[in-house]
């Protein structure tokens, strides 16, 4: 099925910080082909006063300065207005970003308006334009640009076309509560560390099972949130794991030959 490009909306103070990120690697090239586009627009722009301000102090006193209504606002009523389209506040009040909400946005949606705050925040009444509140994790950084970049990266690595091997966002970290296996290339011997012979061995069978008790190791140690939540709900899908690891081992191997 032939997806539509998805259109992105940032609304930013900075444009630059943009720049570079979008130019470079897989994002890039998605971009140049079409998968998805970018247009960035700044409030300051949509100011009405001599000095272009954006923000000011707030009322009730208190530490820093909140981002005007109106520079946001106005800078969203300039945008097309797409037929499924998701305005979505980078805040760290909002929900946390994972691998689940980015299928969401890849697939559910024309257009994602990221409105990207400063200072201590946008003024409250921001939110009367918004319809999801999206987070990086639980700490404060100093713009909304980081996150609205790692959100946009994630989203458009999802969308086809932009990754060359379609497998390779099957098998994962977060594509499963299990995190992902170790990965080997060449050369077999790197100073006192060995490929182990499992991978060597041309098994598949016994690849996949190792790749398996791999990932539910890691998973255990590095993640008992996501381990538990495996263990309780998703252990039983093991056979079916092996066999599509089991294939994708054998695919791999003829690559290789």
């Amino acid at each position: 099925m032939h997806l539509s490009p998805l259109r992105f909306d940032i609304v930013s103070l900075f444009p630059d910080f943009f720049s570079s990120p979008l130019s470079s690697g897989l994002v890039g090239k998605a971009l140049e082909r079409n998968i998805a586009s970018v247009h960035i627009t700044n409030p300051r722009d949509f100011t009405t006063d001599k000095h272009h301000k954006v923000d000011d102090i707030p009322y009730g006193g208190g530490v820093g300065m909140v981002m005007k209504p109106e520079p946001i606002f106005a800078a969203n009523e300039s945008l097309p207005q797409l037929p499924r389209r998701e305005v979505i506040l980078m805040t760290p009040q909002g929900q946390t970003m994972d691998q689940a909400l980015f299928k969401s946005l890849s697939t559910d949606y024309d257009q994602l308006v990221l409105i990207c705050g400063h200072y201590e925040g946008v003024d409250e009444r921001v939110l009367n334009l918004v319809t999801r509140e999206v987070s990086l994790g639980d700490f404060v950084l100093t713009c909304g640009e980081i996150p609205a970049l790692t959100l946009l990266n994630g989203v458009i690595r999802l969308r086809p076309g932009t990754v060359g091997k379609v497998d390779s966002l099957k098998y994962e970290s977060f594509e499963s509560p299990l995190l992902d296996y170790p990965q080997y290339t060449r050369p077999a011997q790197f100073r006192e560390w060995r490929v182990p012979e499992v991978l060597m061995s041309g098994n598949h069978g016994a690849i996949a099972q190792w790749r398996r008790q791999q990932q539910i190791e890691r998973t255990q140690v590095r993640r008992p949130d996501l381990y538990s939540k495996w263990k309780h709900g998703g252990s039983s899908s093991w056979v079916a794991s092996i066999f599509h690891t089991h294939r994708v081992c054998w695919a791999i191997a003829m690559r290789m030959r």
